[in-house]
């Protein structure tokens, strides 16, 4: 697909991804159309309709959605299913009926067997039942990929499906209660730092392994997608580095410049053990490889949050 002069509309494009997503595209020369759910409400099939008979958009990508970290996902999994899944086949459908070009949906790491190989490939999504802490969310995605690629078999529909990685940078989510890893390490060593407080309390023991992309490469990701593939089969979005949470913390404290104690709180939960992608499909079928230098990535995240949350 020339993105050049085409109408994208971006669901969730007033969210964090979505928002690099809108930017993205503008650069090549699309018109970006990034509604959050303020504006339609994609549990309302009647709002989506509404959204693309007025819009008629030549392409849709799907990142809106109900997220958050290891927390939110064990006090409220019924919500997490039902809203992931329902937003995903509500829209699939009227995409369809309404005859739109082409759809790209945001899958999720989430969605792989708790127990796989690392690194996670695509192939082994379906080996094993995802770990507990954010299994309903991870089926919920999996799911859209079942759709997609029913709806391409049957109808011919070009749906094109990528799973990133856990996603940091700018414009994150730093609530406590619902943001991811990163953000809520930020958060908590930077309110640490300036209260004179001399330990933080971290979950689990941080032994656990993650991948992280900076979500300025998950857009760029998205849109050579966009631009490039048209296939059926699901593809990673990573950084191609693995790092421990222990480790992290270290990096994210240092950078933040908390020199205290950091305690771990093996009663709560580690979730998965290792998470990691392998991304060669990713450079194979359009060309993606991360580029934002992870260190880099994070002292540009801890500044921005030092300079829009932290110092409200």
């Amino acid at each position: 697909m020339n993105l050049s002069g085409k109408t994208v509309v971006v669901t969730g494009g007033t969210g964090f991804l979505g928002a690099y997503i809108v930017r993205e595209l503008e650069r090549a020369g699309a018109t970006p159309l990034g509604f959050g759910r303020s504006a339609y409400d994609l549990l309302d099939r009647a709002a989506i309709e509404q959204m693309l008979a007025s819009r008629s958009p030549d392409a849709v990508v799907h990142v809106a959605g109900t997220v958050g970290g290891i927390g939110l996902n064990q006090r409220e999994p019924g919500r997490l299913f039902y809203e992931n899944a329902a937003m995903g086949l509500h829209l699939l459908e009227e995409c369809r009926i309404s005859g739109v070009e082409k759809v790209l949906v945001a899958g999720t790491v989430c969605s792989y067997p708790s127990e796989t190989r690392t690194p996670f490939r695509e192939d082994d999504l379906w080996t094993g039942y995802p770990e507990e802490t954010n299994a309903p969310y991870g089926l919920a995605k999996r799911m859209l990929l079942v759709q997609a690629q029913a709806y391409r078999e049957q109808y011919g529909m070009n749906t094109i499906y990528l799973m990133p990685v856990n996603l940091y940078g700018p414009g994150d989510n730093f609530d406590l209660s619902s943001g991811h890893v990163i953000p809520a390490m930020i958060r908590k060593f930077h309110e640490a730092r300036n209260a004179g407080i001399h330990s933080v309390t971290l979950w689990g023991d941080g032994s656990p392994t993650r991948e992280f992309l900076h979500v300025a490469d998950a857009a760029r990701a998205f849109r050579m997608a966009l631009e490039r593939y048209d296939g059926a089969e699901p593809v990673n979005v990573g950084s191609g580095r693995e790092i421990s949470i222990g480790d992290l913390a270290r990096t994210v404290a240092g950078v933040v410049g908390f020199d205290g104690a950091i305690d771990w709180d093996a009663e709560r939960p580690n979730g998965q053990m290792r998470r990691m992608l392998e991304t060669s499909r990713a450079k194979e079928l359009f060309g993606f490889q991360a580029e934002v230098e992870f260190e880099r990535g994070i002292a540009e995240t801890v500044k921005w949050f030092e300079t829009n949350v932290g110092s409200s």
